[in-house]
């Protein structure tokens, strides 16, 4: 069964080393080689980092001659926490089967 988008980004957020190379792309786009010297991992691990947060799309990639560029999708967070608010309700709401007898 295939994760939702909320699982997947969950998924990605998970691991520290992703969150690591997440907090790095606040500073700006980075290419792969950056980011590899970055994190002692090897390139095949850092490779598997960087399909999962494609995967949730937490990062944007692009191609530029032979490498790859990486930058932080910001707008996927904006949408897990719109998911999140809706999943819980706003403050002080009561749902229908918290109601209060009377």
């Amino acid at each position: 069964m295939p994760l939702s988008r909320i699982d997947e980004v969950f998924r990605a957020l998970a691991d520290p080393t992703r969150r690591a190379i997440l907090r790095e792309l606040r500073g700006g786009e980075r290419t792969a080689g950056e980011l590899a010297r970055l994190f002692p991992v090897t390139k095949s691990t850092l490779s598997g980092h960087f399909a999962v947060l494609k995967a949730a799309n937490l990062v944007w990639t692009e191609k530029r001659g032979t490498g790859v560029i990486y930058r932080l999708n910001t707008t996927v967070f904006q949408e897990v926490v719109a998911d999140l608010l809706d999943l819980f309700g706003p403050a002080g709401k009561e749902t229908d089967h918290e109601q209060k007898p009377g």
